[in-house]
């Protein structure tokens, strides 16, 4: 820490015209969360598939070999279909005839194909201090021997009493995978399955309260350990908050 600190200084310091007033380091805490989610893979209907929905919503067809002679197709083909389409839950069969369920019906008029894929859990981490889930994964902290006191602004709601609206679990869960290729497949996140939060980790940041004396301008520059950059955010927090107090105190006549 004592070596990023010497890094950091140098660099806010470049600027001749400013000074460090002071420094200090604190932690701001971030709750991890497991968010277990249904992703779906969405593909264009084929051909087939379309014309055996359409064939179910307009005739009355209660086997396989009935829908394969309207068809033209091999009747093993339509076996498989049949059994994809029902364990998809596209169709279902009543007492005598196959029919579209309001699922079928929903995607035979998009024109598109719903796969649903295993399940998947992943671990977000929202900081109450920034109001946002971080785009990063807490494998990327470093680990430190000691901890500095918690942010004075910090939060003080207990842990567990967060709580997210699921579009909003979706769409970070959804930005967090990886882009990809244009085509006509495409995965998607449909349903969060469950959320726990997990533990609080203390997140160390450098904190340089500095001077402009050309500008006569006070402000700060914070340092985000975990997002390994300048934290505008904080940075803001601690201006709107302090600055008349820094200037009472240290530019006092």
């Amino acid at each position: 820490m004592q070596a990023l600190e010497k890094r950091l200084k140098r660099e806010v310091l470049q600027n001749g015209k400013v000074e460090i007033l002071a420094s200090s380091s604190w932690c701001v805490p971030v709750q991890s969360i497991d968010v277990t989610y249904q992703p779906v893979k969405r593909l264009k209907m084929d051909l087939l598939m379309k014309m055996t929905l359409l064939t179910f919503q307009q005739a009355e067809i209660a086997n396989a070999d009935e829908l394969s002679e309207l068809l033209l197709v091999e009747e093993l083909f339509i076996q498989d279909l049949l059994r994809n389409l029902t364990g998809t839950g596209l169709i279902e069969k009543g007492e005598m005839y196959y029919h579209l369920t309001s699922k079928g019906m929903m995607q035979l008029e998009n024109g598109i194909y719903e796969e649903e894929q295993e399940q998947e859990t992943q671990q977000l981490l929202y900081s109450a201090c920034h109001e946002v889930f971080l785009p990063v994964d807490i494998d990327q902290m470093d680990e430190y021997d000691e901890l500095p006191d918690l942010f004075r602004y910090a939060s003080e709601e207990p842990d567990g009493s967060l709580t997210f609206v699921e579009e909003e679990l979706i769409e970070v869960l959804q930005n967090s995978r990886e882009p990809e290729e244009e085509g006509e497949e495409q995965t998607v996140i449909t349903e969060i399955l469950s959320k726990e939060t997990q533990q609080i980790n203390d997140i160390p940041c450098l904190e340089f309260i500095l001077y402009d004396r050309d500008k006569d301008l006070l402000f700060a520059r914070v340092w985000n350990t975990l997002l390994s950059q300048w934290d505008d955010k904080l940075e803001k927090q601690l201006v709107e908050k302090e600055v008349v107090k820094w200037r009472e105190y240290y530019l006092k006549a």
